[in-house]
């Protein structure tokens, strides 16, 4: 067994990595959790770098993630607006290279992230915890380990971060995570946080949730519901929140495509099933899929899907194929 690394040579070790003439670049797929890590990241390289660039591979269009970057003044830039060879070194916070296309092709310095390692992850310094919560509980513990405290806005960002990815601490968590939301409260806003959490859905997505409605499937405490063709993928992760406070529904699928995706949202409640799991066995031969034992997405290509024999052009077989699918791998 190799032996337990503090909290404070992991800060060394990462330091020792940057110099004062780098360039640094922070691809993000923009989220609470990958957001306020950023920011924390930005924060340990204070004055240690020349600069640093957050730039996200994905549109803004949570209500609640732009009110976060709205009300803390975030600058983040699509990544499709700068050269990562203009840079000198890449972190990647809160994902790993096979989480999205745009951040495959990119070579990194450092990886920090709580989702399950993956094979293909390579970085100078890797540091992956699956148990923890959130990538943000991580961060705090090595923004901590510096002698850092937190600004008013960085300990808001973490604390929200903490807070959506655990579900309020409804989903498995570690000791590590709590140790941090109450650090961090001490130093955040409430006020902020509260506007985040109560920013308003738009009115473009509440076609979806009547949707889902609509066409919910009720199986064995699982509801699936297939929306079609969505213009924004969260409208998924929305739904599915939202199936997950149905009495008796422990599991909560819900599917649609996406330009050239197929995307399956998966939420669970109590731990019953590993549902990261389920979702990489179910389509990981196809596309990319997993995350936790609560919460999970798969994305595949149309056109691996066709391959594969599946009548793409048919939403009610598509819709099928998904149920049939999750099932088959359930048991």
């Amino acid at each position: 067994m190799a032996p337990r690394v503090s909290q404070k040579e992991k800060v060394k070790r990462i330091l020792d990595i940057f110099s004062h003439e780098d360039r640094v670049l922070l691809p993000l797929v923009a989220d609470p959790d990958a957001m306020a890590s950023a920011m924390a990241f930005r924060r340990l390289l204070w004055h240690k770098v020349a600069s640093s660039t957050i730039a996200r591979v994905n549109e803004i269009q949570r209500s609640d993630n732009a009110t976060m970057i709205r009300l803390l003044r975030l600058h983040i830039t699509p990544l499709r607006d700068v050269r990562p060879a203009d840079y000198s070194k890449i972190v990647l916070l809160d994902g790993q290279p096979e989480h999205h296309d745009a951040l495959a092709g990119l070579n990194y310095d450092v990886i920090i992230d709580h989702h399950p390692l993956l094979e293909t992850s390579r970085a100078a310094y890797l540091d992956i915890r699956p148990g923890y919560g959130a990538t943000a509980t991580i961060m705090t513990g090595l923004l901590r380990a510096a002698g850092i405290v937190p600004s008013r806005s960085l300990a808001t960002a973490l604390l929200y971060a903490i807070k959506t990815d655990t579900d309020t601490f409804s989903r498995p968590t570690l000791a590590e995570d709590v140790a941090a939301f109450r650090y961090l409260y001490r130093y955040a806003d409430q006020n902020l946080i509260r506007k985040f959490e109560y920013s308003e859905i738009p009115l473009s997505l509440l076609k979806y949730f009547r949707l889902a409605l609509d066409r919910i499937s009720i199986r064995s405490e699982k509801a699936f519901a297939f929306l079609g063709r969505v213009n924004n993928p969260d409208a998924m992760v929305m739904v599915a929140d939202f199936l997950m406070r149905i009495q008796t529904i422990d599991t909560a699928v819900t599917s649609g495509l996406h330009e050239d995706l197929l995307i399956v949202i998966f939420r669970n409640a109590k731990g019953r099933r590993n549902v990261g799991r389920l979702a990489q066995r179910a389509f990981g031969r196809l596309g990319r899929a997993g995350g936790h034992m609560s919460a999970a997405r798969a994305e595949v290509h149309l056109a691996a899907l066709k391959e594969a024999g599946v009548p793409v052009e048919d939403e009610a077989a598509l819709e099928r194929y998904v149920i049939k699918t999750i099932r088959g791998r359930a048991s």
